[in-house]
């Protein structure tokens, strides 16, 4: 399998780039390429190129761009997924899931049973590492698009400020705040959705009410209870599934 390397500067074929030293650094010492090796390049917004490593020393590597390739396809709705951060390293999977199930932009957010605060996420660097993910994920998957990751924010203002028309919180089976909560499939498959995955305790019935108040649908996915490290992965491939979004 032709390796995969991330060059946001890239522009057209003929030009000759150098990547990013983090980049370098993955490609001579983890992929061990030399000068001459074949190579797929994308610049993250949807493009891509066949590509040959041009040279290599000393922690630097610059890659020569071919004929454009056909990027892998994108899906047809645009998602957002608006995830609690979750305790540990579980946020890290969730991004990583998200990218490969083609989301367009994650928003990370803290909430009222959150286990950590938004000041220890910014104390943290939290955002930059999942920067990263998300780059090393569409990498791995075959995506030339690389989602953003918003810094994280607090559950109230990601209610208030969603853009999409389509907003979905998804809450367990006996969650019954602001009413019975609708079936996934009774949501007609829309061009863009804001899809909203609450934390392990799950969500407070203050929350899911301000989220109605705002627009927000309540959704449920059946009647399982599932871990909030699995929610977002299971919620995504449940709306490919039942949107014919493939």
């Amino acid at each position: 399998m032709t390796a995969r390397v991330f060059a946001p500067d890239a522009e057209a074929s003929g030009q000759v780039l150098a990547l990013s030293r983090d980049e370098a650094a993955h490609a001579g010492r983890v992929l061990r390429l030399r000068v001459g090796d074949p190579v797929r390049v994308f610049d993250g917004r949807g493009r891509e190129w066949t590509a040959a490593i041009a040279a290599a020393s000393a922690g630097r590597m610059s890659v020569a761009l071919g004929p454009a390739a056909m990027p892998a396809p994108e899906t047809r709705v645009r998602y957002t997924l608006a995830a609690a951060v979750l305790k540990g390293d579980a946020t890290d999977d969730v991004i990583r899931d998200a990218v490969m199930m083609g989301v367009a932009r994650v928003r990370p957010f803290v909430s009222a049973r959150a286990e950590t605060r938004l000041a220890a996420l910014q104390r943290g660097s939290r955002h930059e590492r999942w920067q990263r993910i998300a780059v090393a994920s569409a990498k791995q998957c075959g995506r030339a698009v690389v989602p953003a990751i918003d810094p994280p924010a607090e559950f109230a203002q990601v209610v208030a400020d969603a853009p999409d028309p389509v907003r979905l919180v998804l809450v367990e089976p006996a969650q019954t705040a602001g009413g019975v909560p609708a079936a996934l499939g009774a949501v007609a498959a829309p061009e863009a959705v804001t899809l909203a995955v609450g934390p392990e305790g799950g969500w407070t019935d203050e929350e899911i009410r301000a989220a109605g108040a705002a627009g927000w649908t309540a959704v449920r996915l059946g009647a399982r209870t599932l871990r909030a490290s699995t929610m977002a992965l299971v919620a995504l491939a449940a709306c490919q599934a039942v949107w014919a979004d493939e």
